[in-house]
C-alpha cells in the first residue's frame, strides 16, 4: 500500500528537528529555514517555541510545532503521521533531542532509574524515531529532493566523563545508530550522518558555565572558546543539503579540536 504522503509533492523540502524549541535545536531549525526548508519542530513542551517559529517564518519558511516526548516510542508513528498530514513528505530528519544525566557524581552511584531514563530518551527514543521516519522515507518518492538523517550526538561518544556515565553510554550508541541506518538507507540515496558537538553554550550548560569558562581559559578547547549553537547548525545544514551524500555514515566534529588526541 502506497504512503498517502506520496500524493503530496511539496514546494519546499521539509525538515523535522527534534528538541527544537531552544538551544542547539532551535539554531538548527532556523539555519535550515534560511537554506530553503520548511520546519517541523518537536519537543516535550512548547515553552519558547513561538520565538523559534517566528525566526523560521522570518526566512520565508513555514513552521509548525508538534508536542512529542521522544521517550514515548509508542507515539512516534502518530507524530510522524501528523507531521506528514500537515506538510507532506519528510526530506530531512535531525535527531537533536536529548537529556543530560540527572546529576553528576560517582560512577559507582549511578542508579538503574537514572540509567534507564537517559538511555530511554537519548538512545532508545532516537533509534525508534529514526526508524519511524526512515519507514516513511522508504515508502515515499523523493521527488528528486536530497534526503538526509543527521544525528547530533556529542564528543562524549568517545571522550569519557565518569561523573555522567549514563549520558556517555547513551551517546556512544548513537555512533552505531548512524552506521546502521547509513548502510540500510544507502541504496535509496538517503545520507545518514553524525555531528559531534563539544562544549556548546546553551541553556543546558548554563549550570556549569563558570567551570567551563575556567577550563577553556586553561586550554581545554584548542580554539580557545565556547562553541555556539550556530556552529552546530551550520554543520547540520551542510549535511542536510545533499552535497555530501556520497559521504554517508560520516562523522563531523564541531568541537574546536577538543577531541583530537594529544601527547
Amino acid at each position: 500500500m502506497q504512503d498517502e504522503s506520496a500524493l503530496k509533492n511539496p514546494g519546499r523540502p521539509l525538515a523535522v528537528v527534534t528538541g527544537a524549541r531552544r538551544g542547539i535545536g532551535a539554531a538548527i531549525a532556523i539555519e535550515l529555514a534560511s537554506q530553503g526548508f520548511d520546519i517541523a519542530l518537536t519537543d516535550i513542551e512548547n515553552a519558547g517555541a513561538e520565538i523559534t517559529l517566528e525566526a523560521i517564518k522570518a526566512h520565508g519558511a513555514d513552521g509548525r510545532f508538534f508536542v512529542s516526548d521522544l521517550g514515548h516510542v509508542d507515539e512516534h508513528a502518530d507524530v510522524v503521521s501528523r507531521i506528514v498530514d500537515w506538510h507532506g513528505p519528510i526530506s530531512c530528519l535531525v535527531n537533536n533531542a536529548g537529556i543530560p544525566a540527572p546529576s553528576r557524581g560517582d560512577l559507582l552511584d549511578v542508579s538503574p532509574v537514572s540509567f534507564d531514563r537517559v538511555l530511554a530518551v537519548n538512545l532508545r527514543g532516537t533509534f525508534f524515531f529514526t526508524q519511524a521516519v526512515a519507514r516513511h522515507m522508504v515508502a515515499t518518492p523523493s521527488y528528486n529532493l536530497a534526503r538526509a538523517i543527521v544525528t547530533v550526538s556529542s564528543v562524549s561518544v568517545e571522550m569519557a566523563s565518569i561523573e555522567r556515565g549514563e549520558y556517555c553510554v547513551s551517546k556512544s550508541g548513537l555512533a552505531m545508530l548512524t552506521k546502521l541506518f547509513a548502510l540500510r538507507l544507502a541504496p535509496l540515496g538517503i545520507g545518514v550522518f553524525e555531528v559531534r558537538p563539544g562544549v556548546i553554550r546553551t541553556p543546558m550548560t548554563e549550570g556549569v558555565a563558570t567551570t567551563y569558562d575556567q577550563r577553556i581559559a586553561n586550554g581545554l578547547v584548542p580554539m580557545g572558546r565556547w562553541g555556539y549553537p550556530e556552529d552546530v547548525a551550520r554543520a547540520v545544514a551542510a549535511l542536510a543539503s545533499g552535497q555530501l551524500g556520497f559521504s554517508t555514515g560520516s562523522v563531523v566534529q564541531v568541537d574546536g579540536a577538543l577531541s583530537i588526541p594529544t601527547l
